[in-house]
């Protein structure tokens, strides 16, 4: 099976493509999301073949329906395909269409190849982290009385949003105190994010499958304030001071924004269903030429010979 996101129009032709080699060739069931099916069957009655959901109930069984997962797009196509999965996630095989991405590996102009390999396997595979994230009121009446938990691919990030006022938040990691961050704000996020919003705040760079935490500040207002890498089973807990001057804005790999009010808390820990992304070459391989391409990591020009030379 399967199914995939798109946000190109231009790109609507690879979309028809590969629908149409995945049932005419390899005789699967294809799954797309709901706006690429209208699209297909306005195109062509052709498409009725194509399946897809249309509620929440249907979304949460996905993962008994689908075995493979394939998104056309950039880090954050791969984001949403990722959160559609509450629990046990499908190998993803991400191809890239946008303009940076470190978890799409794939050409879509070697679509075919790539994806006779990929169902032949075998396969090597990089298991993403992710992060299980509970927002806890302080109305609640304990800490089982939380909402609907969040899980994240790269980062969930606490800042002060419009307020003038600096953040002022409390952090402990398994009921040790931390620190309290203030300045704009608090980036928690996996190792698969660490070259996101992570590394522009100064964090770390590390290989996704190295199992942590990064806890990376932003903008704090204190020179010594450096971010830290703390193991996965680790829990964190950040709470909004009862004495804070203004509210804090969580978001989730940059969305579902909700708004924390003094005394309310975000613990986040490691979630037990990684997010399994096929790989081109290698884990390591496909890590290292994402940093090297997509960053230019460590690019300077070659230093000219200007010594002395033996004769």
């Amino acid at each position: 099976m399967n199914y995939r996101r798109n946000h190109q129009i231009g790109d609507y032709k690879i979309q028809t493509m590969t629908c149409r080699w995945f049932r005419e060739q390899k005789k699967l069931e294809v799954y797309v999301e709901p706006r690429v099916q209208d699209e297909l069957l306005t195109e062509a009655s052709y498409f009725n073949f194509v399946q897809t959901w249309r509620d929440e109930k249907e979304v949460l069984l996905l993962h008994t329906k689908v075995d493979l997962v394939v998104t056309l797009g950039g880090d954050g196509t791969v984001l949403w395909a990722a959160s559609m999965f509450k629990g046990p996630v499908p190998p993803v095989v991400p191809f890239s269409l946008g303009s940076l991405g470190f978890m799409t590996p794939f050409y879509t102009e070697h679509y075919k190849e790539c994806l006779d390999s990929v169902l032949k396997g075998p396969i090597s595979i990089t298991l993403r982290h992710r992060l299980q994230c509970h927002v806890i009121r302080d109305a609640a009446k304990n800490e089982y009385e939380t909402e609907e938990p969040i899980l994240v691919l790269n980062e969930v990030t606490i800042d002060r949003g419009i307020s003038s006022y600096l953040t002022n938040l409390e952090c402990y990691c398994d009921d040790s105190f931390v620190t309290c961050v203030q300045g704009d704000g608090l980036i928690i996020s996996t190792t698969s994010g660490s070259t996101a919003y992570s590394l522009a705040a100064g964090g770390s760079m590390v290989h996704p499958q190295v199992p942590g935490i990064l806890f990376t500040p932003i903008c704090p207002h204190s020179l010594s304030f450096r971010p830290l890498i703390l193991p996965e089973h680790v829990t964190l807990r950040v709470q909004v001071p009862f004495n804070s001057r203004g509210h804090a804005w969580a978001s989730f790999d940059g969305k579902d924004r909700k708004q924390l009010a003094a005394g309310d808390a975000l613990v986040c820990n490691m979630a037990p269903w990684p997010v399994p992304t096929a790989c081109l070459v290698d884990s390591t391989n496909d890590f290292l030429r994402s940093i090297h391409e997509g960053l230019h990591w460590n690019l300077r020009k070659t230093q000219s010979f200007d010594g002395p030379r033996d004769s």
